[in-house]
């Protein structure tokens, strides 16, 4: 990678993958698109160049590849799980409609292009436990749906025209920097900030409902290096199983409760996230990951646990 554009680098992923390929690239290298309304500030303003991105506008996407002679595309626009279901029309528009403008100016710019997916690509059908890396795909949301479109439409791409399209599953992404902002993990953020400010914790998922959870660092980690991989090595591009650790909310709240021994949490079950999250694996299967680029996380539960909390306290100065 030369000259990336980060698509979405406001968002709650892009915000941080934008500074962290800043770091490894140069800021001079990495342009960070943003929507009007949602343009960078800060930091992320001062640290390299920016430009107006919509995924619905393609020429604001000719624009910018052609101004800063991208060669990679990070493409994170998107609905969130919770937000997509009740904005489907809007969810197909950004996440299909505006794959379909940043695929085909790839392929006429010769650009390759990272586009997420998601567990929430499976389905009830999916088998639940190790969940393998090719298996039935039956979601029942809108979310899903774009997903598995968006690991077929990039697959076809790369078969077809040859664009170099890479792309992992996502499980539920917990970040100390950025807030949550419409997902059905979203808990796994909520709880730890209800922690540290000294909150009872009301949470919407029931017990012993298990997803799969990473922590941001691995996540920036896994998009970058699988762009960074020998392409020669990847049979399965779109999209790989990446896993780190699979937990319950009483699990996670029990581990709180070792560095915040007064914590207390409750639950009032929101109907719509519990049956998105019933819908998606208890644990993935990401042993093709780890054989064909390497994929390792660093952080477990009682890992990540310890470095929230610090990084939070010392953000709300608790």
């Amino acid at each position: 990678m030369k000259n990336i554009l980060v698509i979405g680098s406001t968002g709650q992923i892009g915000s941080e993958l934008t500074m962290e390929l800043r770091k490894r690239y140069g800021g001079d290298h990495v342009v960070a698109g943003y929507i009007v309304g949602a343009e960078p500030k800060g930091d992320l303003l001062e640290s390299g160049p920016s430009a107006r991105t919509n995924v619905t506008d393609r020429q604001s996407l000719e624009m910018a590849v052609k101004e800063f002679h991208i060669d990679t595309i990070y493409n994170l626009a998107a609905l969130l799980s919770v937000v997509a279901e009740s904005r489907p029309s809007m969810a197909w528009k950004i996440g299909i409609d505006g794959l379909w403008n940043v695929l085909e100016v790839a392929r006429e710019y010769g650009c390759a292009v990272f586009t997420p997916s998601s567990i929430g690509s499976f389905g009830l059908e999916t088998p639940h436990v190790m969940t393998p890396q090719d298996t039935i795909q039956r979601p029942r949301t809108m979310y899903g749906i774009t997903k598995v479109t968006t690991e077929l439409l990039s697959d076809y791409y790369f078969l077809k025209y040859g664009v170099d399209t890479r792309a992992v599953r996502f499980p539920g992404i917990i970040s100390n920097v950025t807030p949550p902002g419409g997902g059905t993990t979203d808990y796994a953020v909520d709880i730890y900030y209800s922690a540290v400010k000294g909150e009872k914790f009301v949470c919407p998922i029931k017990e012993g409902t298990l997803m799969d959870m990473m922590y941001m660092p691995d996540a920036l980690h896994a998009a970058i290096t699988l762009m960074e991989a020998d392409s020669s090595r990847l049979v399965h591009r779109n999209a790989f199983n990446i896993a780190s650790m699979s937990f319950a909310p009483e699990t996670i709240y029990a581990e709180i409760k070792k560095h915040v021994p007064t914590f207390e949490m409750v639950y009032e079950v929101d109907p719509l996230k519990q049956a998105i999250a019933d819908s998606w694996p208890d644990c993935m299967d990401d042993s093709c990951a780890r054989r064909e680029w390497d994929w390792k996380p660093q952080y477990d539960l009682a890992s990540m646990t310890v470095d929230m909390l610090e990084k939070l306290r010392a953000r709300l100065g608790k």
